[in-house]
């Protein structure tokens, strides 16, 4: 039979271990991840997207490059988004990653203790909010409309909608205005991070959030109008 002593030892080395696992895991949980991006001749590339796990929570590279995040864990993956290409990035223990980005092959990754000194100097936001909007899923859906760019009407500044897509008609976006006569203004559509040419065939119910950039300089040359870009559930 367990003794009263022994019992109160258990107790008392379980929650010893409870608090030494809860602060290694809160220090991990708020360590500085800090990275930097360039093309193969060390270019910086500018305007990268990087995030962990959630899209939402993501962060640009700055003019050199650089980017810096937080709550990374040695086995999570950087999802990495370069104009119209996406790259998965393990983490691998890393602290910090230099990413060589080349045309045709992978990604060439290392760590550079410089940057892991740097602390939290590259994090200037863990979730962008510059110049966008987020819609959920839930809310579009109370609008009463059947479709994505018919719910998003009147929810974002500056956003434009024309056409009637519940009656079949052909739907159009403008973020930014008409600029000029050769240019329709009409941003890029964006769904789970693939450019798409519309967003047909996207049933509203499977909408997990909508995100609206008036500057998508991220995605190339074609975000110069903005993106909508769609997350799903599945």
């Amino acid at each position: 039979m367990i003794s009263f002593k022994m019992k109160a030892m258990t107790v008392a080395m379980l929650i010893v271990f409870s608090i030494a696992f809860c602060a290694t895991a809160q220090n991990r949980h708020h360590d500085a991840f800090n990275g930097l991006i360039v093309e193969a001749n060390d270019n910086p590339i500018k305007k990268a997207k990087i995030y962990v796990s959630n899209p939402r929570n993501y962060t640009l590279s700055d003019k050199k490059g650089r980017f810096g995040l937080t709550d990374v864990n040695p086995g999570d993956t950087l999802t990495v988004i370069v104009k119209k290409k996406t790259y998965l990035i393990p983490v691998d223990g890393r602290r910090s990653a230099v990413i060589k980005i080349e045309s045709e092959s992978e990604p060439v990754v290392s760590e550079d203790e410089q940057l892991v000194q740097w602390g939290f100097g590259y994090v200037s936001r863990r979730e962008y909010t510059g110049s966008s909007n987020y819609i959920s899923g839930d809310e579009l859906r109370k609008s009463g409309y059947h479709t994505i760019l018919e719910s998003l009407q009147g929810r974002v500044p500056g956003l434009n909608i024309t056409g009637n897509g519940s009656m079949g008609g052909t739907m159009n976006a403008n973020i930014r205005g008409t600029r000029s006569i050769y240019d329709s203004g009409t941003p890029i559509y964006i769904l789970n991070d693939m450019i798409v040419p519309s967003f047909d065939g996207v049933h509203l119910n499977d909408v997990d959030y909508v995100e609206v950039l008036k500057d998508a300089g991220i995605y190339g040359g074609g975000g110069s109008n903005g993106a909508i870009i769609v997350y799903t559930k599945k």
